[in-house]
């Protein structure tokens, strides 16, 4: 059987517009083919190292700088798969965060006592119960779906800090005897990383001899290849995979049609109930993954150390357009800050007004030729403000160091937003039955 579903073009049954996409105006507009993905990728080494050589901030492409923009970015970067997931089936997710805490909870509980791995499967759980929460409020009962997710959040915080004081901080309980309190779980066993025999110490080389563009491509490199947590390539997969399954599978093609217009979904005999069901499952395991990536990686639970990761996650989802991709660029976009700002502090961050004051030039040019003289203008001027800042100081104040990953996740989504495109029945009630 065929399924005939409405396109982002706004034509039910047809491929037009898959190609170029389509703004909501209904004006085509070209998408990114993976040659221009690499040409971007390729022109961001190259800024990346001129950068570099210009400023002596070497923390830009160090291997210890990217192995922890991957440490701070794989959290949310599965919150936000856990949020395409719920929203591409058309149901707002903002407890997002409060089932990344059940998840880390749920880890931090099991781990110390059965290991790490046993710790994951845990958070996995713990994160589908809260998802399973949001989809019985939202689906079966039509709740309003942001106030379900403030609900969850809230709800979580309550249950993993009174479960906390229970079951750690209670007198003579083994968790206390063996370390643990109301804030925190006792101390799991290390998931040890994996390193890629011969290939990182080859990479580690090369970056040492701080050639132009091919020592900073080896530092950038190792990061991937040299004491990789194995949850990071956990991670990886579920990015693939989740490409895979919803836009490559007719499973996936049903459950994104249920977030575009579920009435007529239902009309084809699809069950658009269970498939929102499973797609907030999953929404709530990837987030709870993102937990118990936390416990694992400090090998405990600890009060507040989601630290808002849900949020941030649901932020990346928008950046990132609703796509796996997009995602992952915008996780590690803001791990890449995140790290700069804990590392080097002022001066490594400093020098990233000059990268991202080249950047928007590049980006004004690009504007230009498409004939958007405005957007053009506006980059511009944005660009020229970066470039006098960076120009008339030493360094970055403290504050403005610790606020940097979210002034660039801000200005990133300021300046591409007219290229996002919701699913066009997120967040609307349905019920069986009531479609025309």
């Amino acid at each position: 059987m065929t399924t005939t579903v409405e396109t982002p073009a706004g034509k039910p049954g047809s491929d037009k517009g898959k190609g170029t996409g389509a703004t909501s105006s209904g004006t085509p507009r070209r998408r990114l083919t993976y040659p221009m993905v690499l040409l971007l990728i390729a022109g961001g080494l190259v800024l990346l190292s001129v950068v570099r050589v210009m400023t002596g901030a070497d923390s830009l492409t160090a291997t210890s700088q990217w192995a922890s923009a991957l440490s701070f970015a794989v959290p949310i970067g599965l919150a936000g798969l856990g949020g395409l997931w719920a929203e591409r089936s058309g149901v707002v997710n903002i407890g997002l965060e409060g089932m990344m805490m059940l998840g880390l909870f749920a880890a931090g509980w099991i781990g110390w006592q059965y290991g790490p791995w046993a710790a994951v499967l845990a958070g996995i759980i713990g994160g589908m119960l809260g998802g399973l929460v949001h989809a019985v409020a939202t689906v079966t009962f039509g709740v309003d779906h942001i106030v379900s997710g403030v609900a969850i959040n809230i709800l979580a915080l309550g249950v993993v800090q009174f479960l906390a004081k229970l079951w750690f901080g209670a007198d003579g309980s083994p968790a206390k005897d063996a370390g643990g309190n109301d804030k925190q779980s006792p101390q799991m066993d290390i998931l040890q990383p994996f390193s890629v025999p011969g290939v990182a110490d080859w990479l580690g080389d090369i970056a040492g001899k701080r050639w132009f563009l091919i020592s900073d491509l080896a530092g950038i490199l190792r990061a991937g290849v040299n004491n990789v947590s194995w949850l990071t390539l956990l991670a990886v997969l579920l990015f693939v995979g989740t490409y895979v399954v919803l836009w490559k599978t007719s499973f996936g093609l049903r459950l994104r049609s249920c977030g575009e217009n579920p009435q007529a979904t239902e009309s084809l005999g699809v069950n658009v109930y269970a498939y929102k069901y499973v797609a907030l499952l999953v929404s709530g395991g990837l987030a709870g993954l993102g937990g118990a990536y936390l416990a694992v990686l400090i090998r405990m639970y600890q009060d507040g150390q989601t630290g808002g990761r849900g949020y941030l996650g649901l932020a990346t989802m928008i950046f990132g357009n609703w796509r796996p991709g997009g995602v992952a660029t915008g996780a590690g976009l803001f791990g890449f800050m995140d790290a700069l700002q804990t590392r080097d502090g002022g001066a490594t961050v400093h020098a990233t007004l000059l990268l991202f004051a080249l950047a928007l030039a590049g980006v004004a040019i690009w504007q230009l030729w498409r004939g958007k003289r405005l957007t053009a203008l506006i980059v511009a001027v944005v660009g020229a403000a970066l470039w006098i800042w960076y120009a008339t100081t030493d360094t970055m104040p403290l504050e403005l160091v610790s606020a940097s990953p979210y002034l660039t996740t801000l200005l990133v989504l300021t300046l591409f937003a007219q290229r996002l495109r919701t699913p066009k029945a997120v967040g609307k009630p349905y019920r069986r039955g009531e479609g025309g």
